[in-house]
């Protein structure tokens, strides 16, 4: 499993920026919330650790286990329900053991990636078939259906995107995909129309009463003004004080909205607004170019890789932080309708953070692997 590779094969590129953006993320992480900058740095810390040990390892191998891994992913998303589930104000996402929390939503998405890297290479010939097809859309399902009922939308729909880069990058048919966006376009839009409209029936059975909200909190944010739309709100208002070069790390200005405490979850949802407010528009593009540079190193990466389980790991991970990254963004500056998405290696959550090293930690290996090939131990 474990073999010699040349140094000149390591993606010190993709180390810097994820080392960089995590760096951004433990000094924004310690203006938001002080008392939680230590755990952070340790978070990095260990990613960093783990990271490397992972990239190492020979993911060929490491594959073989593809069907653990999903077992293994739901029985995570099924701890859930159970008596050892948490729960935070109307979802329960979490998992705690003792004083071990975490969230199984977050490890799923790179489970998910592995599982189907190794399953769509063992069936690649047979992908393109309607069986193959529904197979792969029932063994998705599962776990997204874990992860909705939670419930937990933003993650569920990240769990659908990633599922379409990992069929695209595996080869599926453009007459497929035409096929499948001929009825899912329709589809979004009847949905959509449907969420905004007084339609009480379709919201009692398919959306919470704070999904809807959002929505319409979306299309008409001066009327909700103090209640789903108050923190995008204020979050855009902080962002715009910054300007160009920001307020200041920690600064004590009494106009601040985070120091005013205008924003909760600074730390996680809205961590974009707390880096635009004290560093200003050079910071905030600072971090867009760190998340552009690392997604579009993976997809580099997916380009030169040995196999396909390798296009199909360093794409995931690729898509993975590059929408992540928009949506949590997006959300932040009002483009998006409010979610819990969190921004990838900066915004507080060590599930979500040690999930992206370990994915990462794959890719480097997959690029290890690229070209020429490793000498045997």
């Amino acid at each position: 499993m474990l073999k010699r590779y040349k140094i000149k094969n390591y993606d010190f590129k993709l180390i810097f920026m994820i080392l960089a953006l995590s760096a951004i993320g433990c000094f924004a992480i310690g203006s938001a919330e002080p008392s939680l900058q230590s755990r952070q740095l340790l978070g990095v810390a260990a990613g960093t650790v783990v990271m490397v040990f992972i990239s190492f390892f020979d993911y060929s191998y490491l594959l073989k286990l593809y069907w653990l891994m999903y077992l293994g992913n739901l029985g995570l998303l099924a701890l859930v329900f159970t008596s050892l589930g948490d729960s935070r104000g109307i979802a329960q996402r979490w998992v705690e053991i003792g004083n071990f929390r975490f969230q199984p939503s977050e490890t799923a998405k790179i489970l998910l990636i592995l599982f189907f890297a190794q399953f769509i290479m063992k069936y690649k010939e047979k992908l393109n078939t309607f069986p193959m097809v529904i197979a792969c859309i029932v063994l998705v399902g599962v776990p997204w259906y874990a992860i909705w009922e939670q419930p937990d939308l933003s993650t569920s729909i990240m769990v659908i995107v990633l599922f379409c880069i990992i069929m695209f990058a595996g080869g599926i048919s453009y007459k497929l995909v035409a096929g499948v966006l001929a009825v899912a376009i329709p589809a979004v839009v009847v949905v959509i129309a449907l969420a905004l409209s007084p339609d009480e029936n379709f919201v009692n059975t398919h959306l919470k009463d704070y999904q809807l909200n959002r929505i319409l909190a979306f299309r008409d944010p001066d009327q909700y003004a103090d209640d789903e739309a108050y923190q995008q709100l204020n979050s855009v208002t902080a962002i715009a004080s910054g300007q160009l070069d920001g307020k200041g790390y920690r600064n004590n200005e009494v106009t601040s909205v985070k120091n005013g405490n205008f924003l909760s979850e600074s730390q996680t949802d809205f961590i974009f607004a707390v880096i635009g407010e004290e560093f200003g528009f050079k910071g905030s593009v600072a971090v867009v170019v760190l998340l552009m540079g690392i997604a579009l190193e993976c997809m580099s990466v997916a380009r030169k890789s040995k196999d396909l389980a390798g296009t199909i790991i360093a794409a995931g991970m690729g898509g993975l932080v590059g929408f992540q990254g928009f949506v949590n963004i997006g959300v932040a500056t009002f483009l998006l309708p409010n979610t819990g998405l969190p921004l990838p290696f900066v915004s507080y959550g060590l599930t979500s953070l040690m999930s992206l090293y370990i994915g990462m930690g794959f890719v480097l290996n997959v690029r290890l692997q690229a070209g020429r090939q490793p000498v045997a131990a």
